[in-house]
């Protein structure tokens, strides 16, 4: 591959930050969906917190993908 700078030749690795906002319900639902699908494990997702709205929590879960 000629004259390729090094950040084409290979792909590197980024965070990618995912949130979930909803009841705490649905977030739970929702990581355990992911859990099921095996993008997540469950464990990865931050502890539930108050987004200040009455019956709202969120939970955050950040990846290293690969990007190029």
């Amino acid at each position: 591959m000629p004259n390729q700078t090094n950040s084409q030749a290979s792909p590197e690795r980024e965070p990618i930050k995912h949130t979930l906002v909803g009841s705490p319900k649905a977030v739970k639902s929702t990581i355990r969906v992911l859990h099921q699908l095996k993008y997540a494990s469950i464990g990865d997702w931050s502890p539930l917190v108050p987004t200040g709205n009455t019956g709202e929590v969120m939970s955050i879960l950040i990846r290293s993908i690969l990007v190029q």
